[in-house]
């Protein structure tokens, strides 16, 4: 892999996307299971597989939890990287070369290759080569695999192999917790009513919340302004 590959792939995860900050009980099973997936322990006697499809709508967390099982793989020794497909397409099929020897690969947004044929067989080649070595490869998307529109009969066989869950909605109460837990990493607090004036007046989509109060922070700190409702309305300038 040339160094421009390896500069690419250096991505560094945010350090709040962890399993414990993941808060959804309607999503603890999925949470679970990723739990082993990552730590590869099977019940004896089993054999689990190599691939793990993750997928649902935009906003449930599927980044998050790839974010957070990459990171609890380098927690337990083992190599990892987490990969994202709309940096991948910006890039030469061959910055995949070698990541194969890596334990635990995570790609994120698979249905972004939907289009390519190139990329998907060169995904396809990818997944063999991680069997080959025995290592694991935990896969996103926006819909299940039958969905994907991939044109590539022989990936979209490889993604139906695995282990495959759905990812469920948070409801507004989740959404609350998860922004106000958010809020305390980052020395803030944030109020029931603050937090449920963001979800009610902005895009309900936790990546759109999240950016939001990454822009309310830093205007806390600018300000030295507590993040009350008034001051939500004037720094994101909504009524």
């Amino acid at each position: 892999m040339t160094n421009t590959a390896q500069l690419a792939l250096s991505v560094q995860l945010p350090d709040d996307e962890v399993f414990d900050s993941y808060l959804s009980n309607a999503n603890n099973t999925v949470v679970s299971q990723l739990n082993i997936f990552v730590k590869g322990t099977e019940k004896q006697g089993s054999s689990q597989p190599n691939c793990f499809y993750l997928f649902g709508l935009t906003g449930v967390g599927k980044s998050h939890l790839l974010h957070a099982s990459s990171a609890y793989a380098s927690q337990l020794g083992k190599t990892s990287v987490c990969l994202s497909c709309a940096e991948l397409l910006k890039l030469s099929v061959e910055v995949l070369d070698g990541l194969e020897q890596i334990d635990f690969i995570c790609l994120d947004d698979i249905q972004l290759i939907a289009g390519n044929q190139v990329w998907q067989q060169a995904i396809f080649d990818f997944y063999n080569r991680v069997l080959e070595h025995n290592n694991r490869l935990l896969v996103s998307g926006n819909q299940s695999v039958a969905k994907l529109g991939l044109t590539l009969p022989d990936l979209h066989s490889r993604l139906s192999w695995g282990l495959t869950e759905q990812l469920k909605p948070l409801s507004d109460a989740e959404k609350v917790m998860a922004l106000q837990f958010r809020a305390l990493k980052r020395g803030l607090i944030l109020s029931d009513e603050a937090a449920n004036f963001l979800i009610n007046r902005l895009s309900r989509t936790m990546s759109n919340l999240i950016t939001s109060l990454d822009i309310l922070d830093k205007a806390s700190i600018r300000e030295q302004r507590k993040i009350t409702i008034p001051f939500i309305k004037d720094v994101l300038n909504i009524s």
